[in-house]
Formats: C-alpha cells, sequence, structure tokens
C-alpha cells in the first residue's frame, strides 16, 4: 500500500527557488507524437479525433535530477532520507538507488486524464533511448517481467488553491480509488508504474485554459508570473500561486545486490529486435498476428494493435 509522509522537507519554501532556477518547463505531451501513442499511456486519448491534430493541455515538466542533479538544490529531493526509507520498507528491503526528480506544473486545467500510470524501465530499454508509449505496453503485455526494473515513486505537493488533488487505485484499476486532497508539504510513496494515478482538476469552476499550444510550447517564469510561451507569444499569464507543483522522486529498487550488478554489467538486456520479436509472437498467438513493421517505434498501425491487445485502464470511479 502507499505510504504518506506528512512533512517532506523542514523549509518548504525553497520549492519556489527552485522552480524559478528550472525554468522554462516544457509540456509534459512531448513525450508522445500523436494519439496512437498518447493511448498507450492514458485513455485520455480517445477523447480525441484520430484524424485532428492532438490537444496539448497546459501540463508542463522538467527535470530536475537525472542520475545526477541538473538544478541546483535538488540535492533536497534527490537524496531525501524519508522517500528512501520509505521505499525500502516498501519493498522489504533491497537496494534502492535515487535516480530522477521532476516537477510537473499545472495551471488551472480541468480533468484531463481519467488515470495514467508512470513510464516503467527494463535492463537495455529505458527512456533515455525509446519512446514512452513502447515502455507503457512492455509492461502491460506482461511478457518482460525478467527484464523489468522495479521502481518506487514519492510525488510531493506545493499548492495551496482549490483543486488539485490525487486520486489513485491502490488495490487495482477494477477496485474503488482514493482521493486525496493536495497538501502542501506532504507527499504519496507508491509503486506508480503499476498504480494508475491522476490529478484532478486545478483551479476555480470558471477557470479557463489557454488555446493553441503545440509540443513546443513552454511554462516560463518572466519574473513577476508564469507564463504559457508559444512561439514567443504569451498566451496565459499565472500568479505564482496559481499554479499547482508537485514533485517526484524516483528510485530504481533492486532485489539485491546481484540484481544491480546484472542491470550494470549489461549482461542481460534487451534488444529493439527482441522486444518488438515477442510482441509480434504474442500477438499471434492472440489470433491477431500482424505484419513486422519497418519502421516499430513509429508505425501507427503496430502502436494501436498492441493498444489493443494490452489495453488497461480504471473502471471503478468511487
Amino acid at each position: 500500500m502507499p505510504i504518506v509522509i506528512d512533512h517532506v522537507l523542514p523549509d518548504p519554501t525553497v520549492v519556489r527557488e527552485l522552480l524559478i532556477r528550472g525554468t522554462p518547463y516544457w509540456t509534459v505531451q512531448r513525450y508522445v507524437k500523436n494519439l496512437s501513442e498518447m493511448a498507450a499511456l492514458s485513455d485520455a486519448a480517445k477523447r480525441g479525433r484520430q484524424d485532428r491534430p492532438m490537444f496539448i493541455a497546459p501540463w508542463f515538466r522538467g527535470n530536475w535530477a537525472y542520475g545526477e542533479v541538473l538544478v541546483d538544490g535538488a540535492e533536497v529531493f534527490l537524496e531525501h532520507e524519508a522517500f528512501r526509507d520509505e521505499a525500502q520498507e516498501m519493498f522489504e528491503g533491497g537496494v534502492v538507488v535515487p535516480q530522477i526528480v521532476y516537477v510537473n506544473l499545472n495551471p488551472p486545467i480541468a480533468r484531463v486524464d481519467p488515470g495514467h500510470v508512470d513510464i516503467p524501465a527494463f535492463r537495455g530499454i529505458d527512456r533515455t533511448g525509446y519512446p514512452v508509449w513502447l515502455l507503457a505496453t512492455m509492461l502491460k503485455s506482461g511478457l518482460f517481467d525478467r527484464w523489468y526494473i522495479p521502481s518506487v515513486t514519492a510525488v510531493a505537493w506545493y499548492y495551496e488553491g482549490e483543486g488539485g488533488g490525487f486520486t489513485y487505485w491502490p488495490d487495482g484499476p477494477d477496485r474503488s480509488p482514493i482521493s486525496r486532497p493536495c497538501i502542501g508539504n506532504s507527499a504519496v510513496v507508491g509503486d506508480n508504474d503499476y498504480m494508475f494515478h491522476r490529478v484532478e482538476a486545478v483551479g476555480p469552476d470558471d477557470r479557463t485554459m489557454p488555446k493553441g499550444l503545440t509540443l513546443e510550447s513552454q511554462l516560463s517564469w518572466s519574473g513577476d508570473a508564469w507564463e504559457v510561451i508559444e512561439q514567443g507569444n504569451v498566451l496565459a499569464r499565472y500568479e505564482f500561486e496559481a499554479v499547482r507543483v508537485s514533485v517526484s522522486w524516483k528510485a530504481q529498487v533492486f532485489a539485491d545486490a546481484e540484481q544491480q550488478a546484472l542491470y550494470q554489467s549489461h549482461a542481460d538486456d534487451l534488444t529493439l529486435d527482441q522486444v518488438v520479436e515477442m510482441l509480434l509472437t504474442d500477438l499471434a498467438a492472440r489470433e491477431t498476428p500482424i505484419e513486422r513493421p519497418a519502421d516499430p517505434l513509429h508505425d501507427r498501425n503496430f502502436i494501436e494493435s498492441l493498444n489493443a491487445a494490452y489495453r488497461r485502464a480504471p473502471t471503478v470511479w468511487d
């Protein structure tokens, strides 16, 4: 079960300094190129028409650490002792290796996500070299558990405005979720590769969302406000406190030193050819065979066939 931490930082005001230091932030949908890829991550893609451009929501992200600190001061999260302790408790020991700290920034926004899981990693195949839709599909398929690198995520919030709650499905997508209000400087530690979760609507009911965003849009701190910028044009401005902030800490968790050494040695890494072959073989076994794609990382027919075979999403909402 997820673990709640009531007080994350002794001085939460440092988060404002980190946010300003890390600006600008990019739209989280830069991870995907079209609705087919997005559908591998969330059923939110079903709301869009395949013959129209993908709607880009005002949801922004930045990396503060990835293997090493990228934004000065992010050590307060990357090296957080309680996060590490709770990760070890959740996985009953093991070797915990803090790896990533990233921040999500949500200006006032309707609830746009029915629930998603985080992006997993496998020996030889991770987000540094492969698209996130493939990684999500690999986990859902259950075919690559031997190579899966378990991870734990702590999500901490820094927002005192209206809405912005956190809903999660700790007992699986077919069981009732838990909805938690956005409590500043608190965190939930969980296995977010498997546990579906979502952000509730942010801001007052009369909120308006900027239109015309693209995958190149950014959220930038101008000195006195957050600005949504597209090709040099300011589409919207927000007071600092109007933007919901969540900081995510992610760590790899190895069962023991031997598993960690196997990961570090690359002696049993997956290759893309191996992944594609295993997926095609499984589709054929499901009596939904398709031809081997010439460009498997970008072939929409291949992606959509996998989405249909391995769809997994919440079915219970209260």
